[in-house]
C-alpha cells in the first residue's frame, strides 16, 4: 500500500510504504533551512556526504551513481530541481518529464533492497514542521531537530543506537533535496530569457560556448549556475556525475577548480561510465521518453557513428600511420548519413538530423584538428535530433573515467 501526502512549501516530504513487516520513509527536504540542519549534524558526526544532482525522470543512469555514492558515503542527497536557467525560452521546459511518485518509488528500491547493506527500515527525518507526517510509531526525535529557531545543542547518540557506518539506527542514509525555484533563486525574476536575467550567473567562458554551448548557448550557464547553488546549500564531500553529459562534468571541474571551491574538491567530482541499453547501447535518458517506437529503433544510430570514429582511432593508433580528427569525424558523419538514406528509402517518417559530431581535447575542449598526438586525452562526441527529440552521446578516446 501506498499513502501520499503532498506538502505545503517548506514542508518535509515523505512517502510511506506500508508492507506488513516495516514501514520506510523517503525524506524530501524543501528549504534551505532544513537541509543545513541536516547538513550541521552530519557534519558534527564526521560522515561523509555525497551528492547526485538531477532534474529527475531518474533510469537506471541516475540510480547507478546513487548506488554507488550510498556504498562509498554514510550518507547521500538526491537533489531534484528541474532548473529553467539551462532552459532557453524556445526549449523544452514546460514539457520536461516530471514524475516525483515515480523517482520516490525508485528511490526507495535502492534503500530496501538486500544488496543495498542499508536497513529497511528508514524514519528519514524524524520530525516535520507539519506533525501529520511524523510515523506514528517514532518516540524520539531524530535527524533535523526541532524548529529552524531551535538553537539547543542535541545530545550525542548513544553508541547502542548506531550502526557500523556511524548513522543512527533507522536513520535513511539517503535523502532528496527538491527545492522550489524562489529557493534556488531568491530574487526571482526571469530566470530564461538571460537577457532579462536580474542577479549573480556563473558563466565558465571558453568551455561553456562550445559544442554543447554552441548549440545551447545559455545551457552551460544555466548548469554552471544551479550546481554551484547546489554545492553550496548541501557542501557536499563528493559528488557524482554521469559521463554520458562529459561536457558538463569536465567544465564542472573547471569551475570548481576556478572558483577554489572545497564542497566538492575537483577531485571528489567523480564521472561514472554512461549507462546504456544492453542491447541497443542507447545512452539511457530522462529524454528518451519523448521517443516514438519508430524513433527508438533508429536512436542508437549516435553511438554507432561515435563507435565508428573510435575505431578509427584505435586502429591507427596501433599503426605508424596514425589518424587525424578530420578522419574520425567523417567516420562518425557517414554512419548517420547512411541511416538517413535508409530511412528515406523506406519510405519512413522518421526525421533525422545531425547536429555536430566533435573530436575535443578532454582539458582545453578545443576541437581535434590534424594528426593526433601519441597519448593525447580526447572525447568524440556528437548530437542529432530524432524527430523532435535531441539526443546527446560521446566516447572516451585515450582515457577512461575512473
Amino acid at each position: 500500500m501506498l499513502t501520499l501526502k503532498i506538502p505545503r512549501a517548506g514542508h518535509v516530504f515523505q512517502r510511506r510504504f506500508a508492507s506488513s513487516s516495516s514501514q520506510t520513509h523517503i525524506p524530501v527536504i524543501r528549504t534551505l533551512g532544513q537541509l543545513r540542519r541536516w547538513r550541521q549534524n552530519a557534519r558534527d558526526r564526521k560522515l561523509d556526504v555525497g551528492v547526485i544532482p538531477t532534474m529527475g525522470a531518474l533510469h537506471e543512469g541516475h540510480l547507478n551513481l546513487i548506488r554507488t555514492s550510498l556504498q562509498r558515503h554514510a550518507l547521500t542527497v538526491m537533489t531534484l530541481f528541474v532548473n529553467p536557467m539551462q532552459f532557453a525560452p524556445t526549449e523544452d521546459l514546460s514539457s520536461y518529464p516530471r514524475n516525483m511518485e515515480r523517482d520516490l518509488a525508485l528511490l526507495l528500491s535502492l534503500v530496501s533492497s538486500p544488496d543495498s547493506g542499508r536497513s529497511s527500515s528508514v524514519r528519514g527525518l524524524g520530525v516535520s514542521e507539519n506533525e501529520s507526517h511524523r510515523p506514528s510509531e517514532q518516540r524520539t526525535v531524530r535527524g533535523l531537530g526541532v524548529s529552524e529557531h531551535d538553537n539547543r545543542i542535541r545530545p550525542a547518540p548513544d553508541s547502542s543506537a548506531t550502526t557500523a557506518g556511524g548513522l543512527e539506527k533507522g536513520e535513511s542514509p539517503l535523502i532528496v533535496f527538491a527545492p522550489t525555484p524562489d529557493v534556488m533563486y531568491p530574487l526571482k525574476g526571469e530566470l530564461q530569457d538571460l537577457g532579462k536575467h536580474r542577479g549573480v550567473s556563473v558563466d565558465v567562458r571558453g568551455f561553456g560556448d562550445v559544442m554543447e554551448g554552441a548549440s545551447r548557448p545559455q545551457f552551460f550557464k544555466g548548469v554552471a549556475t544551479v550546481c554551484t547553488k547546489l554545492f553550496n546549500a548541501v557542501e557536499p564531500d563528493h559528488a557524482y556525475f554521469g559521463q554520458k553529459d562529459i561536457q558538463q562534468a569536465l567544465l564542472l571541474k573547471i569551475m570548481l577548480s576556478d572558483l577554489l571551491l572545497n564542497h566538492p574538491t575537483p577531485d571528489n567530482l567523480h564521472i561514472l561510465p554512461t549507462t546504456r541499453d544492453p542491447q541497443t547501447h542507447l545512452a539511457l535518458s530522462s529524454r528518451n521518453a519523448y521517443l516514438s517506437p519508430s524513433e527508438l529503433r533508429v536512436a542508437p544510430v549516435l553511438h554507432q557513428a561515435l563507435s565508428a570514429a573510435r575505431q578509427v582511432f584505435l586502429t591507427c593508433s596501433s599503426s605508424s600511420e596514425g589518424t587525424t580528427g578530420e578522419e574520425m569525424i567523417s567516420a562518425a558523419s557517414q554512419i548517420v548519413s547512411a541511416q538517413q538514406e535508409a530511412l528515406e528509402a523506406e519510405g519512413s517518417s522518421v526525421d533525422l538530423r545531425l547536429d555536430y559530431i566533435e573530436v575535443f581535447d578532454k582539458h582545453t575542449f578545443e576541437p581535434v584538428r590534424g594528426p593526433v598526438e601519441k597519448d593525447r586525452e580526447m572525447v568524440v562526441a556528437g548530437a542529432l535530433w530524432v524527430g523532435r527529440t535531441r539526443l546527446i552521446d560521446n566516447l572516451l578516446l585515450g582515457w577512461d573515467v575512473a
